[in-house]
């Protein structure tokens, strides 16, 4: 009997030793591959002053947003911080300005991009009061909700926050970039786009097979197409256009995701291999200040470089279809039209 216990006690310490090996490999493996992607995360380097430029970031009260809005006016920028919620936004103003090395000012605005009357009413004020528009960051955005949600325009929640809105305030603050040139304007896409399901140019409000992943891509798909329109129409008048894939970051975004076998792969690779916010800012930062991209327009950016978009978001058509279905969708008016 003593043998048997002898053995068993020994087994059992075997068994301890296996998995905290196990353990211990397996942190030094997440760490390794969280530093590594940290490590070739592209950075700006780019010391441009913004003194005397306006900019606008739309979603800029939390995660990459607002360390773009940082790091812009610690530059000198004038930054306009467009929220949903103002209180939230008067609260992140705050704290930016409070940076000993913030020598820029900041105001702040609200600006719901799902609520197309809120578009309006935020453009109005900016174009009441802002002389000059040279950096428009389109950066707002959300994760597809778990079950189909249609805004009082009649369009779906995720399209409408992440494509519609933005579509809509280009438009009406085209004009005024113009007048301010050279500027910029940069969508902040994802390269999630890849992903995105056979694109219904018939169906832009997903009602067939709709899904949270379904919402998003194809939501990040209409950037790109978006960027691609925009940056055509734009050519010659001193206004580009780029977009952008800010890295795997762990940010808000992910907050509003349901529980799902999905979301748990999803939290274990964002533990394994993500960015913080001010890395995932850096390629925000870089389209909105670098000489490098200077005339630079039509292009889709990851890690302060030009990397390759799916074939789909290269196509001609459904830029041009998805911008004549998005005139539409928004009831762009005549006078709002300015390319």
């Amino acid at each position: 009997m003593g043998g048997r216990s002898e053995a068993s006690s020994k087994s059992a310490e075997w068994l301890t030793t296996m998995w905290l090996e196990i353990l211990v490999t397996l942190v030094v493996v997440v760490m390794s591959v969280r530093f590594w992607y940290m490590y070739t995360s592209g950075h700006c380097t780019s010391t441009t002053s913004m003194a005397g430029k306006t900019v606008i970031i739309t979603g800029s009260t939390a995660g990459i947003g607002k360390e773009t809005a940082r790091d812009l006016l610690r530059r000198s920028a004038r930054v306009i911080i467009a929220c949903r919620n103002l209180e939230k936004g008067c609260k992140v103003a705050g704290e930016l300005q409070s940076d000993g090395d913030a020598r820029g000012e900041v105001v702040v605005r609200r600006l719901d991009t799902s609520d197309l009357s809120s578009v309006r009413n935020f453009a109005k004020e900016v174009l009441e009061t802002e002389k000059a528009i040279h950096v428009l960051i389109n950066n707002a955005g959300i994760y597809g909700m778990g079950k189909r949600q249609v805004t009082a325009d009649g369009l779906e929640l995720t399209m409408a926050t992440n494509h519609f809105g933005h579509f809509l305030l280009t438009n009406l603050l085209l004009g005024r970039l113009k007048e301010s040139g050279p500027s910029r304007i940069i969508n902040v896409s994802s390269l999630g786009h890849i992903f995105a399901p056979k694109f219904d140019l018939n169906d832009l409000a997903i009602n067939n097979d709709y899904n949270p992943n379904n919402a998003y891509t194809t939501s990040k798909l209409c950037n790109l197409l978006f960027t691609r329109e925009l940056a055509d129409k734009m050519a010659g008048t001193g206004v580009t256009v780029n977009s952008l894939h800010p890295g795997i970051v762990r940010t808000e975004i992910f907050d509003s995701m349901n529980l799902s076998f999905g979301t748990f792969l999803t939290h274990i690779l964002l533990a394994v291999a993500s960015k913080d916010a001010v890395s995932g800012a850096q390629t925000s930062i870089h389209l909105a200040v670098s000489e490098e991209v200077e005339g630079m327009t039509g292009r889709y950016f990851g890690d302060c470089k030009e990397v390759s978009t799916s074939d789909v978001a290269l196509r001609k058509d459904l830029a041009t279809g998805l911008w004549e279905a998005s005139v539409k969708a928004v009831g762009l008016k005549k006078d709002e039209i300015h390319y």
